[in-house]
């Protein structure tokens, strides 16, 4: 059973929130201000939390810069009445897995809630993609080094940036199968940001950039990284 954390100062909607999650089997803890979020935080796991910004006291983005810094890998989910896109942009670099804004649907909250658990439970984005323990992955003439985040492929070393070691390294962790890309951009917001890229956006737009970048380097291959349109991507097979 997954516990969720709810940050929100609304009681209404916090009862309401807390009565919906429970029904689907999650245990719910609360709290209505940053102050007691980061408090419980520190004496119990939870799973992920839903987040809302406006709170008394300090504002929910404080508590989300300090969650990234403390707590490796915890989803958090925004749930706010700020829409504008400077905002969602602001939360989504400041380190949050997804934004929903009030008014809510209640079965979208319940469906974008299940996925960002789920991709918090992909190898990627807990920083362990060798799951079963291997120090190294071979695909091909590809061969990743998994300890120290470096890959050869044909025997020569490829020079990658961060952001292109995890994703190779998640392509190859799912060779075969579609990888979306909230999977690749989940897993970056859970690691540090790239050297002297703290502000660097982790949008669809810098995934294309860092696809591009990997096919070139894999271009002397019979490794293949497809397109799949309105999905993802794909490592194909050799």
């Amino acid at each position: 059973m997954a516990t969720i954390l709810i940050v929100e100062d609304d009681a209404l909607l916090l009862d309401a929130l807390t009565g919906q999650l429970k029904q689907l089997d999650y245990s719910v803890c609360t709290a209505s201000s940053v102050a007691q979020a980061m408090a419980l935080l520190q004496t119990q796991a939870v799973d992920g939390i839903i987040l809302d910004l406006g709170l008394p006291g300090a504002d929910g983005m404080e508590l989300l810069t300090w969650a990234r810094a403390h707590i490796a890998g915890l989803p958090v989910l925004i749930l706010t009445a700020r829409d504008g896109v400077d905002d969602r942009v602001l939360g989504l670099n400041a380190g949050a897995d997804d934004y929903i804004t009030k008014p809510f649907n209640m079965q979208e909250l319940q469906a974008r809630l299940q996925a960002m658990l789920r991709r918090a439970r992909q190898p990627a984005f807990t920083q362990a993609s060798s799951a079963a323990g291997a120090v190294s992955t071979t695909i091909g003439p590809l061969v990743l080094d998994h300890a120290s985040h470096a890959a050869a492929l044909n025997g020569d070393l490829l020079e990658l940036t961060q952001r292109e070691w995890e994703l190779l390294e998640l392509l190859v962790h799912r060779c075969g199968e579609v990888v979306t890309r909230d999977d690749v951009l989940a897993a970056w917001r859970a690691s540090p940001p790239e050297p002297g890229q703290t502000a660097a956006p982790l949008n669809s737009n810098a995934l294309e950039v860092y696809v591009h970048r990997l096919r070139k380097k894999l271009d002397q291959s019979n490794l293949v990284i497809r397109n799949i349109r309105g999905l993802g991507y794909m490592l194909n097979k050799p």
